[in-house]
């Protein structure tokens, strides 16, 4: 696709947007209810279609990982968007009655969406959903190392809904820069946070607000109140699912000394439990493509060299050519200057980091980049209270990992290097929409009083009020 095109295809839906600024409720709904029954109608395609880019990746791990939340998500808001479109009234100060005030939701337009590879699916969805539900039109940039779902979602979006409404973009780096380029009225972009400073710096241009969610290297902290192996159990399925390649999957651990050797078995006993030898279960995912296998790679031969241990439990070690899965491995004595302390990992890797006390932990992850989540594992409710106000993250998610994400309810994104802004829910309704201010006055105009000259006895009487 041409930058010309690409720019046709934006100023279609400028168009189409214009045209009918403000989507009645009963529109919106449509539109969501024709993307959920998409999904619903799909789901096996959609679910092979990954499977296809990925070399493997299982239905069941597509269908609750993706599915699932897509579904769910579409569903609260169905629920809840006739309350979040009403004006939303407030009082006017004393000193301005009597007038009115209100702050009414309005489309904000033509939402960009980039969209990245490890959940083509749900990271496509979720945006869409909080955008239609403000009645906004949709450009969603679909990653170029899912093809095979690129292709069909494109597919199925043209099926389904006018290419002035909604309509999907596939292509290469070039495309997603020329589409970073335009002149949205919003757009989201969930990816790296190196490549978020370039989409924030091309839709800088343009004065484009943005909502970055970046990632970054999520901390879990394991206190000596939780039974090891049930931290170390929640913590392989949140470090197996997708192979890791989840952007708040668990990235370091915090661990008592004398409880990591503890740690280690059982987390590989977990491992053993749910799949097995994972380069022969095929509901453990495949590494996504060979830059990103030889990227793992080669992290861990560095780390390696750095004077990492490399715990591989009772999985074949390293990379398997023929399948292109990586069983997880845990690391110890890691350099903190090594790669794999510096960069998201977005793979099956996980260092652990001795920690003797909350304090130590709490300084550790402070003289860091902040969080996109930081998971916390005990049971002593004093001992999670004191990272709550000492921390900074975009979620902080104790006793579990990553489910955090499918809550509608509550917002999603990060802060500092790991995001910007929020969406899910009400917090993506009001994302994507401007909160614009009514306010006034009918016949009886209060205001006068303050009209100059202002040395007057009312005015004087006024300021004596008020001022204090």
């Amino acid at each position: 696709m041409t930058p010309d095109m690409l720019k046709a295809r934006f100023d279609r839906q400028q168009a189409a947007y214009r045209l009918h600024p403000y989507p009645s409720l009963a529109e919106r709904r449509f539109r969501l209810q024709q993307l959920k029954q998409l999904i619903l109608d799909n789901q096996t395609a959609l679910a092979e279609a990954l499977n296809q880019d990925f070399g493997c990746r299982s239905k069941g791990e597509t269908l609750n990982a993706e599915v699932l939340p897509s579904i769910l998500g579409i569903n609260h808001t169905l629920r809840h968007l006739k309350g979040w479109m009403k004006a939303r009234k407030h009082l006017v100060p004393l000193l301005f009655q009597p007038a009115h005030s209100k702050v009414l939701p309005q489309p904000l337009g033509v939402a960009g969406i980039i969209v990245p590879w490890n959940y083509a699916l749900y990271l496509a969805v979720g945006p869409m959903t909080a955008a239609l539900a403000a009645g906004n039109h949709c450009m969603v940039k679909v990653s170029e190392f899912t093809p095979a779902f690129g292709a069909l979602f494109e597919k199925l979006i043209d099926e389904t809904f006018d290419d002035g409404v909604i309509t999907v973009i596939n292509g290469d780096v070039d495309v997603a820069r020329a589409f970073s380029a335009l002149a949205f009225d919003h757009l989201l972009f969930t990816g790296s946070t190196e490549v978020g400073k370039a989409v924030m710096a091309a839709a800088a241009q343009n004065l484009t607000p943005v909502t970055l969610e970046l990632g970054g290297k999520s901390p879990a902290v394991i206190d000596s109140s939780i039974p090891i192996a049930e931290a170390a159990e929640r913590l392989a399925f949140g470090k197996c699912l997708n192979a890791g390649q989840t952007c708040i999957a668990p990235d370091y651990i915090l661990c008592p000394p004398d409880r990591i050797d503890a740690f280690i078995d059982a987390f590989h006993q977990s491992v053993s439990r749910m799949y097995g030898k994972v380069i022969d279960n095929p509901e453990y995912s495949s590494i996504v493509n060979e830059r990103q296998r030889q990227r793992l790679d080669s992290w861990l031969q560095q780390a390696e060299a750095d004077g990492a241990h490399l715990h591989w439990g009772d999985q074949p070690p390293g990379l398997d050519v023929s399948s292109g899965k990586m069983p997880p491995v845990l690391l110890t004595s890691v350099s903190l200057d090594s790669t794999v302390m510096q960069q998201e990992l977005f793979g099956p890797i996980l260092p652990i980091i001795p920690c003797e006390n909350d304090l130590e932990a709490q300084r550790f992850i402070n003289s860091r980049p902040r969080p996109l989540a930081l998971y916390l594992f005990g049971y002593d409710r004093n001992w999670q209270a004191k990272f709550e106000h000492s921390t900074h993250s975009g979620a902080l998610v104790v006793n579990e990992a990553l489910f955090h994400a499918t809550l509608d309810n509550i917002p999603f994104g990060g802060v500092g290097a790991s995001g910007m802004g929020h969406y899910h829910g009400k917090a993506g309704f009001d994302t994507f929409s401007k909160l614009k201010p009514v306010v006034g006055k009918q016949k009886l105009n209060s205001l006068k009083l303050v009209y100059p000259p202002y040395d007057g006895w009312v005015q004087r009487q006024l300021r004596r009020f008020f001022l204090r």
